[in-house]
């Protein structure tokens, strides 16, 4: 049996809890809906934004990132450990609103490998450049039923090296040209508690083309190869959410799932003796990531993200653990 003191101390343990999610911006159930102008965001580490830029206005986010190996998945999924090695990389979306609902850009990206049984690279490189336009189909109305949604094209061009390697760890392009097709969806919720879920949903699909290849290769081709490779489609999807805690604070979280055909490798391998045939065949990859991340906004304007991109599981791929930072400016 309970007493009115156990109920005062119930009360008084309640009235805690309560203040302590005011404090973190956690409003109570039945709390006043959180305003649009009350929520500042980054967006999550993954998932693009389905708006588009309004005319002349910039956005500039730069990544920096470190994947870090941790197993082999094979076709079965089973987990074989992976050598220890450090992949620093940047990425940089410099997106510019040209057109009413149209908005283009460029992800120039740059790289360092450091592996623990290989030379490292022998400086920072360049990796491949993507171009990008983006067309808004629905309007920008984050009350509506209708969620935002707009179509992207990319082509990402082979600007990285990729063959006739010194050392793999040079190798930070795929050496094809590679269009992407997407469609991005992006709707606002608002909770019991009145706060606000903002919601993206990317669907995609690439197609690269065939490539060249001589010596050493990001294809894993050695000295003296002379053939092609023919990397696989991909087909992915993204679901990124965003849970505002206060004006500043932001848990966001992403699940990314793909799809990638079998890369092929043909050609033959010229040593002291007569050529030698070469084949490789990657078989079907599938992964899955999970990307939690929390974000700070010091303004509508100006924001930073911290996270992690986890291999939560895969078929035929390197499972990686990636520490992600990025920063977020608006013009």
């Amino acid at each position: 049996m309970g007493t009115k003191g156990d109920f005062r101390r119930c009360s008084s343990g309640l009235q805690a809890v309560t203040v302590a999610a005011l404090a973190l911006g956690i409003a109570p159930l039945g709390a006043a809906p959180q305003s649009l102008s009350d929520a500042w965001w980054t967006g999550p580490l993954l998932a693009p934004n389905a708006a588009t830029l309004p005319v002349g206005h910039v956005y500039l986010e730069p990544y920096l990132y470190d994947a870090l190996p941790y197993a082999r998945l094979d076709a079965a999924g089973r987990s074989r450990p992976a050598p220890y090695a450090n992949n620093f990389g940047s990425l940089t979306y410099l997106s510019y609103g040209w057109r009413r609902r149209l908005t283009v850009g460029i992800i120039p990206r740059f790289g360092y490998a450091r592996p623990a049984d290989a030379p490292g690279s022998s400086g920072v490189g360049i990796g491949d450049l993507t171009v990008q336009a983006q067309y808004r189909l629905t309007p920008l109305d984050p009350h509506s039923p209708v969620p935002i949604a707009s179509i992207n094209l990319q082509e990402t061009l082979p600007t990285g090296r990729y063959q006739r390697l010194g050392r793999f760890s040079d190798g930070l392009g795929a050496g094809a040209y590679t269009t992407t097709l997407s469609l991005y969806f992006m709707s606002y919720f608002w909770l019991p508690n009145g706060r606000i879920l903002r919601a993206r949903l990317d669907l995609s699909y690439a197609r690269s083309s065939h490539v060249a290849l001589q010596g050493r290769s990001v294809y894993g081709t050695p000295a003296g190869f002379q053939g092609e490779a023919w990397p696989g489609d991909s087909a992915f999807g993204d679901l990124g959410l965003e849970y505002s805690l206060s004006r500043h604070w932001v848990l966001a979280c992403d699940l990314w799932a793909e799809q990638d055909a079998a890369t092929r490798v043909g050609g033959t391998v010229r040593a002291a003796g007569a050529p030698a045939r070469y084949a490789s065949n990657t078989g079907v990859g599938r992964v899955l990531y999970v990307a939690p991340a929390f974000e700070y906004n010091w303004s509508a304007r100006l924001g930073v993200i911290f996270g992690v991109r986890v291999t939560a599981a895969g078929r035929n791929q390197t499972a990686t653990v990636t520490p992600v930072a990025a920063l977020s400016y608006f013009d």
